[in-house]
């Protein structure tokens, strides 16, 4: 497919729409792992936050094939996603901000942001791979254009998120849902199943893996609440 013919920029904005619409999860996770970065560091923690989850997604699509492959990977990939949605919200509740310094806050938010979006991307990389039909061409332009949509959206989220505290939790309770939702899809799981009832149980999953998320997050909040002493 040459960039000349039509087909080539058709194929390219598809890529690019299809990464902005399945981006939104991302977009909670950049913004949550910068939120409590300095004012300074946050565009850099966003910018870096979403070269990393476009990198990511470059890298799978090379080998979408053998990882879909691999029996168990969704699994662990959501308990995973279940322990950064944990760690991201347990700090906000606990109000702590952290002994660490500017730097390594942002190298760490990064890497949160990078562990996430690995095991967030396995969807999205199939539909992306889907439509370029083999063009790495189409696929690094496709997404490569597609940082700053997602930097927007994090950027965004992450005023939300000072405005309004609560949402941390909601960001948290997503994760725990896409964690549920991909617990479910394991090769394995769907075999131990079957394909029937694991649609039938797709929203109880995902309703689940928030409800666990919430739960583990408010009752590590509680119990090392004592642990601070009283003013």
């Amino acid at each position: 497919m040459s960039y000349l013919e039509p087909l080539f920029w058709l194929a390219l904005l598809k890529i690019i729409w299809i990464n902005v619409l399945l981006s939104g999860d991302n977009a909670v996770v950049i913004a949550m792992a910068c939120r409590s970065l300095p004012d300074r560091m946050r565009r850099t923690g966003m910018v870096l936050g979403a070269a990393v989850a476009v990198g990511m997604r470059i890298v799978f699509t090379a080998i979408i094939a053998v990882l879909l492959g691999l029996p168990w990977l969704r699994v662990i990939g959501a308990l995973a996603l279940m322990y950064i949605a944990v760690d991201l919200v347990v700090p906000e509740a606990e109000g702590e901000e952290g002994g660490v310094t500017a730097h390594d806050s942002l190298w760490r938010a990064v890497g949160t942001i990078a562990v996430a979006d690995l095991v967030m991307s396995l969807d999205n990389v199939v539909a992306i791979a889907a439509v370029a039909d083999g063009n790495w061409v189409l696929i690094i332009i496709g997404l490569v254009i597609s940082i700053p949509m997602i930097i927007a959206g994090a950027a965004l989220i992450m005023n939300l998120l000072s405005r309004f505290p609560f949402l941390v939790w909601a960001g948290a309770g997503l994760l725990g849902w896409v964690a549920g939702e991909m617990f479910l899809s394991d090769i394995k799981v769907v075999e131990f199943l079957g394909e029937a009832s694991v649609h039938s149980l797709e929203y109880v999953a995902a309703a689940a893996g928030a409800a666990l998320v919430l739960l583990i997050g408010w009752t590590m909040t509680r119990l090392r609440r004592p642990a601070h002493p009283h003013a």
